[in-house]
């Protein structure tokens, strides 16, 4: 049975944070809460009941002043139940454009949880780009091993024929040992990294897993297509249907009633005795003045507009500051790596003539550790400044949108 590595790619690890991080679950609970919402709203569509049943005793009651006239004033307790049914007739619009603002609401919370999101790509960035840069040096800190080895069986043939000092042996060893604790600590810190991502991202990974290298290009160009520039959009529109739902207070209202009931007396207030009733009839409700409430609502939904358009340029503002921090980041870490190339070619001539002068016994063991940590040093500071390099890429394409 074959075994196959586990891969994965930095496009996935955006892909997986988006979907699994547990934040995500709420655009399901929002769906759901509006669609409650909405349907609550709905309800004002259908016959709304009532039902009211009363006691009361009064103190005094009406009376008929005629002597021998044979009226019965009305009994000082009194009774009744009633079953009232309203239904909207006419509303004007009003509960269609309720169900929009609620529909306006649930896009920006739905947009605010995308915002959310993405913003947890710089931290996928961060820790797959530590994973390798980690890969990286274990690699090279690797080749370093092996170079030493192969350099202490050369020391051991020395010795044994009496060109090089006997404990030069002895310092190659010892150098080959702190590898083993570079090597430790190397393969701890992965599986730090590894376990963090996993659990970012929501995906079981180790370290045995495959981190691809991206191929990353950015486009440097104004152009801003972050979520946040959309999240302002549909607040702009959020606000623009609560507006709508404004307009639509004052529009009078027609309703048509009906109540049903029983009462001690009924209607007739002159017969003393249990009677069923009824009274059907159409009504009309309209606000003719509120005191200009409903225009000081418009005025403050206004300003909230201003805000909205005030925080769009602060975003803006703030995103191309950064957007230009990273191009500085981009060229001065470029300038680095033509450095270090530099560097290394110088390193790598140093170690040969070392070599050549460890082999006839001029320097010890010591100095030739020296110089090939130096290139070590050197080659694992190109390899930091190209991850790093990449990772100023990445960072740069989420800040712009891409």
């Amino acid at each position: 049975m074959g075994w196959s590595q586990q891969q994965i790619t930095l496009e996935r690890c955006y892909d997986l944070v988006t979907e699994n991080y547990p934040l995500a679950k709420q655009k399901a609970l929002l769906e759901n809460k509006n669609d409650l919402e909405i349907d609550a709203i709905e309800t004002a569509k259908l016959p709304q009941l009532h039902l009211d049943a009363q006691a009361s005793y009064l103190s005094d009651v009406t009376q008929v002043p005629i002597p021998n006239s044979g009226i019965e004033p009305p009994n000082n307790d009194q009774y009744r139940a009633t079953l009232s049914v309203n239904q909207l007739i006419y509303h004007g619009g009003s509960i269609e454009a309720s169900s929009k603002a609620k529909q306006a609401q649930l896009k920006t919370q739905q947009k605010e949880l995308e915002v959310t999101l993405y913003q947890l790509k710089q931290q996928v960035n961060q820790l797959y780009f530590s994973i390798l840069l980690n890969n990286e040096s274990f690699d090279l800190l690797k080749a370093k091993q092996t170079q030493l080895e192969s350099k202490l069986q050369e020391v051991k043939s020395g010795i044994k024929h009496g060109s090089m000092l006997p404990s030069s042996d002895k310092i190659l060893e010892a150098e080959l040992l702190k590898i083993q604790q570079q090597f430790s600590e190397i393969n701890n810190n992965k599986t730090v990294l590894v376990e963090t991502l996993a659990t970012l991202i929501g995906k079981p990974l180790d370290v045995s897993t495959e981190f691809q290298k991206p191929e990353i290009a950015i486009s440097l160009t104004p152009t801003v297509q972050r979520p946040e520039m959309a999240l302002f959009q549909l607040k702009k529109e959020e606000i623009e249907s609560q507006e709508q739902l404004l307009h639509k207070e004052n529009i009078p209202k027609v309703l048509g009633f009906a109540t049903g009931g029983i009462g001690n007396p009924g209607l007739n207030m002159l017969d003393n005795s249990f009677e069923p009733f009824y009274t059907v009839g159409i009504k009309l409700n309209w606000n003719v003045f509120d005191w200009n409430s409903n225009k000081k609502k418009r005025e403050s939904l206004l300003i909230n507009k201003d805000i909205v358009d005030n925080e769009t340029e602060i975003f803006q503002l703030n995103n191309n500051i950064q957007l230009n921090q990273h191009q500085k980041e981009i060229d001065k870490i470029a300038e680095h790596i033509v450095i270090d190339t530099e560097i290394i070619t110088l390193r790598k001539d140093v170690l040969l003539a070392t070599e050549s002068q460890l082999r006839h016994g001029v320097i010890t063991a010591s100095t030739y550790i020296t110089e090939l940590t130096n290139l070590y040093e050197a080659e694992n500071m190109l390899i930091t400044h190209n991850i790093q390099l990449e990772l100023a890429k990445a960072n740069y394409n989420i800040t712009q949108g891409h």
